[in-house]
């Protein structure tokens, strides 16, 4: 069966529903069809899903948990002229910057919502090897021309074969080891929450 095939099939089964209904049925049926993509839309706006589609830092913190990562990201001397993306995804292609970037989105809202986030975030493996590589991207003339340490990828220093940026530059940019309990520095302007003052009550 062809795609075409199917979405006859798909068009005739809906037909045959529609006229199945009473005028009534069809108008409780439009009513609710509006009340959740009203309530969808809410989402989107709420979630600020936008942003997730370009590079600003209001994305990430989006989600509470974020805030000391953000907080010391913001006194960083990183903050200057970088963004979490410019860290923290893949800029090979935009096809694996976006699916990688929608994978561990979905990731920390699956980690959030089920409150399993630690109180110490580590990055896993691939998130690591992303970070690596983006720093040597960077800082390319100065780890091949000036300090000339080479380049070797996360795995490589994961397997003893060499050091990963971190081992030694540890402070940056978020400061050596942060907790959601306690992050020095914390205190910065945030974003505003699309989230109204009444939900806030409802939330508390």
């Amino acid at each position: 069966m062809t795609v075409q095939q199917l979405w006859n099939n798909l068009k005739r089964l809906a037909s045959r529903f529609v006229q199945s209904l009473s005028y009534l049925q069809k108008v409780l049926l439009t009513i609710g069809c509006g009340a959740l993509f009203g309530l969808l839309l809410y989402f989107v706006y709420l979630l600020r899903m936008p942003d997730y589609l370009g590079n600003s830092p209001a994305a990430c913190v989006n989600c509470h948990v974020m805030t000391p990562y953000y907080a010391t990201w913001m006194h960083s001397s990183h903050a200057r002229n970088t963004t979490c993306n410019d860290c923290h995804v893949p800029h090979n292609n935009i096809v694996n910057k976006y699916f990688f970037k929608a994978k561990d989105g979905m990731g920390h809202v699956y980690m959030f919502l089920t409150r399993s986030e630690h109180q110490a975030i580590m990055a896993k493996d691939a998130s690591a090897e992303v970070i690596m590589d983006n720093c040597i991207r960077c800082h390319k003339q100065l780890n091949q021309e000036f300090v000339k340490t080479g380049r070797i990828d996360y795995m490589e220093a994961k397997r003893g074969e060499g050091h990963a940026c971190w081992d030694c530059h540890r402070n940056v940019p978020h400061g050596g080891m942060n907790s959601l309990a306690s992050t020095p520095g914390a205190q910065v302007p945030l974003p505003p929450s699309p989230v109204p003052e009444w939900l806030h009550g409802m939330l508390k």
